[in-house]
């Protein structure tokens, strides 16, 4: 048979994340739930930290501020589609043994697979500068650090990922859970320890239950939300991480690893939907209804159409709140955002080149070539434009993504929807209807605000 066209069950032709692949241990498929849950869970909390990457934290601090709990609803329908679609990605590294960019290779005509690469790490390396900026932001408001030189010191958390892989996936997987659970953590304290915020529940409940999109701005800010809400990255790289557990071929064992896969998916993205929630959350309790504010040193910080929230956010908790600790704690959720989203790029980087191209470079060299290509520019940006129009910069990456979404998203659809490459385990109705439906929806809302985001990005470019 024709090594371009394998048949459901055949193995690929190389390993997915070659030095991880397999090197968890799980249990008998006979054995009790919670034996088999704590082997399978931890593929979804890497993939959970692209849902909460300091793209999404813009979004949701603007419908906050704006709308106050009105797009909560547009917050949770995006986690919700984030978890049809993950669970897809989960079921096809199961059942195929083949990653996204495997299947691609393997199953599609020779001449897609260099665009496809390209196109994959491009939107690899747009998610990067995403991490870049918010950890070097983080940086800079803790410690008072240029820009300039923040984004510099950004690029030695290559040495952590190499550092990381030398331990195991188990390592890997449980300092990112360290990064996701301090993110949680600091949005705990500020919403329900810090007595100057205590939100609503029925206010939110009612604003959950009865959506609408009447507010003028509403639909703008909700098309941001949603479509920052999947990450391309992550569709390639979340077939790869569920093949990091060892468990057996038959039929019994591969539809228990579908269902704990699942179970992990829907767990772990449903801790991101919180975490946005609290940052919209956080955001209406603090902004909402106010035009400006008067931070330390009588600056006057306006909260217009085109404020940088993320800033803002950090500037304007303290006085609003009346503790320095409101604002550091941001922060340091804020840097732990952006460091446990690079750890995953660099990661979803060695599936596409792998998976696409075949080529095998060492660890060190590809994260040193990922991490350049989102600080080089970023650094030349700075250098001539200044560090006040970072958020510009996150728009400009926000579009590139957009643009590359279809291209992981439709193509996993294809391949869990066929029978002929999934076999018995192609994708039942339900998630048929759920799959296509959510990256259809996702899509149109991309393709929808894409005219005045291009708008923007070329501002970017050209400086106007």
């Amino acid at each position: 048979m024709n090594q371009s066209t394998p048949t459901a069950g055949s193995p690929p032709s190389h390993l997915s994340l070659e030095g991880l692949h397999g090197s968890v241990a799980v249990p008998h498929h006979r054995a009790g739930f919670w034996k088999q849950m704590a082997a399978y869970f931890g593929p979804a909390i890497l993939v959970s930290v692209a849902y909460m990457d300091p793209g999404n934290w813009g979004t949701d601090l603007a419908g906050g501020a704006q709308f106050k709990y009105g797009l909560l609803w547009v917050v949770a329908l995006a986690s919700l589609m984030a978890i049809f679609l993950q669970t897809i990605a989960a079921r096809v590294g199961v059942a195929t043994g083949r990653d996204l960019a495997q299947c691609c290779y393997d199953w599609y005509p020779r001449w897609t697979r260099v665009p496809n690469w390209l196109l994959a790490e491009v939107a690899i390396t747009a998610c990067d500068l995403a991490e870049v900026l918010g950890s070097a932001v983080a940086l800079n408001l803790m410690f008072q650090i240029p820009i300039f030189w923040a984004v510099i010191i950004t690029g030695a958390d290559v040495l952590l990922l190499l550092a990381l892989q030398r331990f195991g996936m188990r390592t890997i997987e449980a300092v990112v859970l360290l990064l996701v659970a301090t993110i949680a953590l600091c949005y705990f304290i500020e919403i329900f320890v810090l007595p100057q915020t205590q939100p609503s529940f029925l206010e939110m409940g009612r604003a959950m239950v009865a959506p609408h999109l009447g507010s003028s701005g509403m639909v703008y800010v909700a098309i941001g939300i949603i479509g920052a809400t999947v990450m391309p990255h992550v569709l390639y790289l979340h077939p790869a991480l569920v093949q990091s557990r060892k468990f057996q071929k038959d039929d019994e064992s591969i539809r228990k690893a579908i269902r704990y896969n699942t179970i992990d998916v829907s767990t772990n993205l449903s801790v991101a939907f919180l975490v946005n929630a609290a940052i919209l959350v956080l955001a209406a309790l603090v902004f909402y209804g106010k035009t400006s504010v008067t931070v330390a040193g009588g600056q006057v910080v306006q909260f217009n159409d085109s404020t940088d929230w993320v800033r803002a956010a950090y500037l304007t908790l303290a006085p609003l709140l009346g503790t320095v600790a409101a604002s550091w704690l941001f922060a340091i959720a804020l840097l732990a955002s952006g460091q446990s989203a690079t750890i995953v790029g660099t990661l979803a980087g060695q599936v596409v080149m792998e998976g696409f191209m075949r080529w095998r470079i060492p660890p060190a060299l590809r994260r040193l070539i990922t991490r350049s290509l989102a600080i080089i520019p970023t650094v030349i940006f700075i250098g001539i434009r200044g560090a006040n129009n970072i958020n510009e910069l996150l728009v400009l990456s926000q579009v590139v993504l957009a643009l590359q979404l279809p291209f992981a998203m439709l193509p996993l659809l294809h391949f869990a929807s066929s029978r002929k490459k999934m076999g018995q385990w192609r994708l039942g109705w339900f998630l048929l209807i759920a799959g296509w439906g959510s990256a259809l929806l996702i899509t149109a809302f991309d393709f929808y605000g894409l005219p005045d985001a291009v708008k923007e990005a070329w501002h970017v470019i050209v400086g106007g």
